[in-house]
């Protein structure tokens, strides 16, 4: 997968909290085809590194691209319309709604009908038709009908995986995906994390160092917002900096 098509990059990547350096100076290179993970200890400016690509914060330096082109200065919305999507640390859906709603709304943002205020959503047969494709991917179909605020934990991640598919991204970020899900939850989001990642290129955070090694392309380590060392499972593992700084801590 080296050389496979840079999909996003960074350069000279930094956010400043005042005098707190978040994220200092990364370079990141996350190609087509890869699942791509970042890993470090708690506080090395992983989550803010996700949210300076998301969107949902501008840099205080550098900048970054996605398909060759400039997205530094794009907000959320727009990077999302370009093909970024993203899951958060915290299950975000909207839990009112059906399970099978959630996903028609992301679908539908992204079509022509979103600025339909007044067409009902009934009519709109190509964004169901694609609500329930992603529905079986997830293999959250039998539960269509059901509010959302009634699914388990570890169904409720994968209702913000559907969510986030159902927006045709070119690029999943998955922050921190297991968190707070018991060890049997985490395996089955892990596996369909898996599957996805013969279809899309993934982006992921993850604590759990095991499943990272696991199932990722390349690794980039993160120590105290810079960048440690970036390369294959293999080479992080011999890697003594990062031994030192972080795999040693967890045995």
């Amino acid at each position: 997968m080296r050389g496979a098509a840079t999909l996003l990059q960074t350069r000279s990547l930094s956010k400043r909290f005042g005098a707190n350096v978040a994220v200092d100076n990364v370079d990141l290179v996350v190609r087509e085809g890869t699942l791509h993970s970042i890993i470090g200890p708690n506080g090395a400016g992983k989550t803010t590194l996700f949210n300076l690509l998301s969107g949902d914060l501008q840099p205080s330096a550098g900048e970054i691209t996605f398909k060759g082109s400039p997205i530094t200065r794009l907000d959320s919305a727009r990077r999302s319309h370009l093909g970024i999507g993203r899951s958060f640390q915290r299950t975000n859906i909207f839990p009112q709604l059906s399970v099978f709603e959630n996903v028609r709304l992301a679908a539908q943002s992204r079509t022509a009908a979103s600025y339909g205020m007044w067409r009902a959503a009934s009519s709109l047969h190509a964004v169901a038709r694609r609500a329930d494709e992603v529905l079986r991917e997830i293999d959250l179909a039998q539960h269509a009908k059901r509010r959302a605020r009634e699914l388990a934990g570890g169904d409720q991640r994968l209702l913000e995986l559907a969510i986030a598919l159902a927006t045709d991204p070119a690029l999943l970020l998955l922050d921190e995906p297991s968190q707070g899900l018991s060890p049997e939850d985490a395996k089955r989001l892990m596996v369909r994390i898996r599957a996805l990642a013969q279809r899309y290129t993934i982006l992921l955070i993850e604590h759990n160092v095991g499943l990272v090694m696991e199932l990722s392309t390349e690794i980039t380590v993160m120590h105290f917002g810079a960048v440690l060392a970036r390369g294959t499972p293999q080479e992080i593992r011999s890697h003594q900096g990062v031994r030192d700084a972080y795999l040693g801590r967890r045995g």
